[in-house]
């Protein structure tokens, strides 16, 4: 079966990890969890994609840290070019950076490493089934994010709410409906909805004078780094 498959036998999964202990230990502990089968497992970022693209699965539990080519740009490549394919991160790491890094680059959940056998077989069916799944230290880390970040609606101007001025900021910042809709959880037509207001609300026909608005009014800060899918 496919990631394209319909979810209604078991989760095909590959486990991505360089440290052979750990790596043999989830498969292990994968083989014996139901509604689970394990598809192959990779020590690398190379190997990883190679085994997703000979064995098209429904999920990878990829780790982070890794030589070469390390768990976001592999989880960055697999959803670019297996789409079907959904990626659980599993790290030692839930500082902010590797959390933003990991979501920046298309995955659907993060767990440390710490987490038990039946946290990591409902993140693989959640995000199987299109959902979001998150340690829960994680989850309190993004909420915090997004509440720092989120302007009220006291502060934004021409009567945009504090979504369109979130879809506002990551046009500023150069992303792609598609890229907004995996960063906000939501999807391209909601996007674009959202965009046809906050352009009407602003007085804008385009893009460039979105980002344009977006910094006259401070709603954009220089990003350091653009979205990236």
């Amino acid at each position: 079966m496919s990631g394209e498959a319909a979810a209604d036998g078991p989760a095909r999964v590959i486990v991505v990890d360089d440290q052979t202990v750990v790596r043999e230990g989830l498969v292990l502990l994968l083989g014996l969890l139901p509604g689970i089968e394990v598809a192959g497992a990779a020590a690398s970022g190379e190997e990883a994609l190679r085994l997703v693209a000979g064995e098209r699965p429904d999920v990878v539990l990829m780790d982070l840290r890794m030589p070469r080519m390390d768990g976001v740009e592999a989880t960055r490549r697999i959803r670019a070019e297996h789409p079907g394919t959904q990626v659980v991160v599993l790290t030692t790491y839930s500082d902010d950076e590797s959390v933003f890094a990991a979501l920046r680059a298309g995955a659907r959940g993060y767990l440390t490493k710490d987490a038990r056998a039946d946290e990591i077989a409902q993140a693989i069916a959640s995000v199987r089934r299109g959902e979001a799944q998150f340690d829960p230290a994680v989850q309190r880390r993004l909420v915090e994010a997004v509440t720092r970040g989120r302007p009220q609606d006291d502060d934004l101007p021409d009567g945009l709410t504090p979504r369109e001025a979130e879809v506002l900021r990551l046009i500023a910042q150069g992303g792609s409906n598609s890229e907004i809709a995996r960063a906000l959880y939501i999807t391209e037509a909601t996007v674009k909805t959202h965009i046809n207001k906050l352009f009407a609300k602003a007085g804008v026909r385009d893009r460039a004078q979105a980002v344009t608005y977006a910094f006259r009014h401070g709603l954009a800060t220089m990003p350091s780094a653009p979205p990236r899918g």
